[in-house]
């Protein structure tokens, strides 16, 4: 999955900087989302993507980086 692309979901799901947003960023810690946050993301993913997003994996999303991992292993 595109980098840039997963970018822009996030910075219009949880209105923040475009600059803050790189792999290594914390959801929480970084750019703010909580868990309301998280959810409306992972809408956003599966609404953009067509995928389906298993509610155990929403543990291991704390870094943009785990989110484009999992992803790109789709």
């Amino acid at each position: 999955m595109d980098f840039e692309k997963i970018k822009g979901i996030i910075v219009d799901t949880l209105a923040c900087d475009a600059e803050k947003v790189t792999m290594e960023a914390s959801l929480k810690d970084d750019l703010g989302a909580d868990s309301l946050d998280s959810m409306e993301l992972v809408m956003a993913l599966e609404e953009e993507f067509g995928i389906t997003i298993e509610e155990d994996k929403l543990a291991d999303f704390v870094t943009v980086g785990n989110i484009v991992e999992y992803l790109n292993t789709l």
